[in-house]
């Protein structure tokens, strides 16, 4: 199969050098698209500490279902990769169109349960009756825009499998530009618009992900011919559903058990007041930010080792490993020394509340000294998934979470408060980040063992 313009071979060439062409890209567009939740906290901030509260209740929500939208993005991203690899371009076809379908499908399905639970979810995260008409200002538009979320994440997701992450860069930052725009207009209701308010914000934030819906299934579509006509018959669905969940389903368990745990720590803040839970929502709309070389690194490690796996070039597979191993420690110190420096001008943008501000600073001057181990987590996971094996992935995520950060984070908080959850936090991430460099190393090393050829014995 010949390689187009916009996604040359990954088979061979310089890893480090396409890993950096890769992740370029994807640091304009994810850089692009975590300004939507910095944008949103600055504009609604102005509008006083109870909405912004009530935005940072629904942050481990907004992160679970963004988290179905990447697992899926990354079962489809493996099982194209893996096959473009080989050189079946028809096969590739029919998992794109197949996978969005399957997008489509479970978009609907979280719209429906997400609005008839909303209330007693967001009781059991710790609001109050005063948050809830809040929160369902935010959050019904955004359930109403689900599908706006997970379509085009799978459909770009299938154009970074084949090395084309660029389109994907693009259209992120085109979204962000806008909804930069949109969002103060809707909020405080400018140029003759009603005044919206919290509302406003969600509604911006659907707006502009609907045109991205559009955008990526037109270059999917169009430009890149990676759909075929939908097939309707059961057999055929259901084989290309497998090939995605295989990896998908485990990578939205894996995604998924993150904002779970963040539900339990803000449900463990919120006992400290409306401010602490304002203060650690803008510590973690600020983290995405800092750890947008990481995300862009994990976004393009998936389909480089799908390809390579798929292409048996196992031994640039274990090179892989000790790029990424490498630049982690020595980006990963680097943010670390940053954001100590700047973490109380960075807050003192979004609140001028000291108890908001100690809650902010506070994590981000202690807590990217563990960035190093998280940013390899993130890399480890994406690399297992790229190569068909989500088990590793799901384990690693499961013993950082439940094995680790969240009984950590309880003792941490009965017995030193804010600094002890903050104290976990960054344990679990170097605990993990160490397991998850053996385990993805062991594995390559393993599979140079596998394709070794079995030596000869001589004949005397």
């Amino acid at each position: 199969m010949s390689q187009s313009k916009s996604s040359p071979s990954l088979l061979e060439g310089s890893v480090s050098s396409h890993l950096q062409r890769l992740a370029l890209p994807m640091v304009w567009g994810i850089l692009a698209a975590m300004s939507f939740n910095i944008v949103d906290t600055y504009f609604v901030s102005q509008l006083g500490n109870g909405p912004l509260a009530a935005m940072s209740f629904s942050f481990p929500v907004v992160m679970a279902i963004n988290s179905f939208a990447i697992g899926l993005g990354a079962g489809t991203s493996s099982a194209v990769a893996r096959v473009y690899g080989a050189g079946d371009i028809q096969r590739v076809r029919r998992l794109v169109t197949d996978a969005s379908v399957l997008a489509l499908l479970i978009a609907i399905a979280i719209t429906v349960i997400g609005v008839a639970t909303m209330e007693p979810l967001f009781k059991l995260l710790g609001a109050g009756p005063e948050m809830l008409p809040l929160i369902a200002d935010y959050m019904i538009p955004w359930y109403l825009g689900t599908i706006f979320v997970i379509v085009p994440t799978v459909a770009l997701a299938a154009l970074r499998a084949i090395g084309n992450s660029a389109v994907t860069g693009r259209i992120m930052v085109a979204v962000a530009l806008l909804n930069l725009v949109l969002d103060p207009i809707l909020i405080f209701g400018l140029f003759g618009f009603p005044r919206l308010e919290l509302q406003g914000a969600a509604i911006a934030t659907v707006t502009v992900r609907a045109l991205s819906f559009i955008a990526a299934l037109y270059f999917v579509i169009r430009k890149e011919r990676l759909m075929a006509a939908p097939q309707w018959h059961l057999k055929g669905l259901l084989e290309s559903w497998r090939s995605v969940l295989a990896v998908g389903l485990p990578a939205v368990m894996t995604n998924v058990i993150i904002p779970v745990s963040g539900g339990v720590v803000v449900a463990l803040v919120a006992v400290h007041g409306d401010d602490a839970v304002a203060g650690l929502g803008v510590a973690l709309r600020v983290e995405p930010l800092a750890l947008i070389v990481f995300y862009a690194l994990s976004a393009v490690v998936g389909p480089f080792m799908g390809q390579n796996a798929g292409g048996e070039k196992i031994d640039r597979l274990r090179e892989t490993v000790s790029v990424l191993a490498r630049f982690c420690l020595v980006f990963g110190a680097g943010l670390a020394i940053i954001l100590y420096f700047v973490a109380e001008p960075l807050v003192s943008l979004f609140s001028d509340s000291p108890e908001v501000l100690a809650v902010a600073v506070a994590y981000l001057t202690l807590v990217p000294f563990s960035y190093a181990g998280y940013g390899f987590v993130m890399s480890a996971n994406a690399a297992f998934n790229g190569l068909g094996r989500p088990l590793p992935a799901t384990v690693i995520s499961f013993l950082r979470v439940l094995g680790v950060y969240l009984p950590l984070a309880w003792l941490g908080n009965s017995m030193w408060g804010m600094t002890g959850l903050f104290i976990a936090t960054a344990a679990a991430n170097l605990i993990l980040g160490a397991i998850s460099w053996w385990w993805l190393r062991h594995d390559t090393h393993q599979r140079t063992a596998e394709a070794a050829p079995s030596p000869q014995l001589s004949v005397n």
